[in-house]
């Protein structure tokens, strides 16, 4: 299938150029001298979009904030040869997908157009582990921070280098792993996790290398261990900062030259099998305190961190919305406070937490709209003395609103507001105390 490239650039002669440069490659070029007559196409027809940033009738910003807006999902590249930090940083704000200042080479945009393709279909695609698999978690995110992680991802999702994946609890290293294999040449081959915490260390043993009849009590008949298993495959070692020091310098030996020898066993089997590992403990201590192997830690040619959820809260909307349509709630939305108490927490379970917290929300209270008073206690912003909010029906959190919004319309005027509502002063105070009500500040 053709890729679609549209070009925006107001000097005609950088137009010609980019149309033949990436022509060559058997992309299908577009071009336009203004950025102004390009927002009235359709760019949903195009895969990608090459704009430069200092154009007399729009600027490419504003051309990247207009079809942020009408196409959130589309690839920019932005070009400049006026680039600088402030520039560069607006335009990853913006929501550019890469960043390139002239002038350029053929081969220097080709590369690019490329990587940003791929990094695209890690967006469209999103689902992490074996095809088809429609239960996999995915990840979700458009922010400058993610797609970052999605440009490191896609660039070492087919090198051969082992990876060690790096990042909080929550944060979706599995599903890192899952991704690194699907979007590599390996996708065919076997994907095999191994947690290596929760299984004794014996026993990890002979699960990785294999056994021969007759190694161990029990053993008759010989095993091939998940090494072999995996071969031209990827195989990820979760919480691999468990693993024994004797039990890593064997795996040190196979990742050095692919030898494996089962347990029981004298023959030396070889095996090509790309290894990614995940740890639960911060591993560059586990070396200072010699737990963890240095000369294993070397192996691990790249180290690719996921960011936490706090660094990218701007992705909480589009992670809730698919969040809630991926437990069964497709049609309950997050009431624009509770969002704010979203926006404001700092997640430290990160995804899963959020994921945890929708789940356990809807199973205590199993409404359309979920409302502050709905979540968990810690989400509430702390206040001096603030009388903690009792557990609220429906009607009552209907009548809350209601007298929330009377107040502000009054600009907290309780005399006018009780008017309104049709109750007296008094009723009104043990109502704004119930329902735990503060005038916000500054109105």
């Amino acid at each position: 299938m053709s890729v679609h490239i549209l070009v925006i650039d107001d000097d005609a002669v950088a137009c010609e150029f980019l149309e033949e440069a990436l022509s060559r490659q058997g992309y299908e070029v577009q071009t336009r001298t203004s950025a102004r007559k390009a927002l009235e196409e359709d760019l949903s027809r195009y895969d990608m979009l090459l704009s430069d940033i200092r154009m007399p009738d729009m600027d490419g910003l504003q051309f990247l904030r207009a079809v942020h807006e009408s196409w959130p999902q589309m690839p920019v590249i932005m070009m400049t040869a006026f680039g600088s930090l402030e520039t560069t940083m607006e335009a990853l704000r913006l929501g550019a997908w890469d960043y390139i200042s002239k002038p350029f080479s053929p081969d220097a945009i080709r590369a690019m157009v490329r990587k940003v393709l791929e990094v695209r279909s890690l967006h469209q695609l999103r689902m992490l582990g074996e095809p088809k698999a429609e239960t996999e978690s995915h990840f979700i995110g458009s922010s400058a921070t993610m797609v970052n992680f999605y440009k490191q991802l896609a660039r070492v999702a087919d090198a051969s280098a082992s990876i060690l994946i790096e990042g909080e609890s929550g944060t979706g290293k599995e599903l890192t792993a899952r991704s690194l294999h699907q979007f590599s040449s390996r996708r065919d081959r076997p994907f095999i996790p191994v947690h290596c915490g929760a299984i004794p260390d014996t026993l990890l043993e002979s699960e990785l290398f294999g056994y021969e009849r007759g190694a161990f009590t029990g053993a008759d008949h010989s095993h091939p261990g998940l090494l072999e298993s995996a071969k031209e495959g990827t195989i990820f070692l979760d919480e691999i900062t468990e693993m024994s020091p004797a039990l890593q310098g064997k795996l040190l030996r196979f990742m050095q030259n692919g030898e494996i020898r089962r347990l029981g066993g004298h023959d030396v089997r070889i095996a090509s099998v790309r290894v990614v590992a995940a740890g639960n403990r911060d591993i560059d201590e586990e070396v200072r305190s010699g737990r963890f192997r240095a000369d294993l830690l070397y192996r691990f040619v790249v180290r690719l961190h996921i960011p936490p959820l706090r660094k990218h809260k701007e992705d909480i909307p589009q992670l809730v919305k698919s969040l809630l349509n991926k437990i069964g709630h497709p049609t309950v939305r997050v009431s624009d406070e509770a969002m704010e108490w979203f926006m404001a927490y700092s997640w430290p379970g990160n995804v899963r937490e959020l994921e945890n917290v929708l789940q356990q929300t809807l199973l205590l209270s199993p409404f359309a709209v979920i409302l502050p008073e709905n979540l968990p206690l810690r989400f509430r912003p702390e206040r001096v003395d603030e009388p903690s909010l009792p557990s609220v029906t429906p009607l009552e959190s209907a009548e809350r609103d209601q007298i929330l919004q009377t107040l502000r319309t009054t600009s907290w005027n309780q005399s006018r507001t009780a008017t309104l509502l049709g109750i007296d002063r008094k009723t009104l105070r043990s109502k704004i105390q119930r329902y735990g009500l503060q005038r916000e500040s500054g109105s």
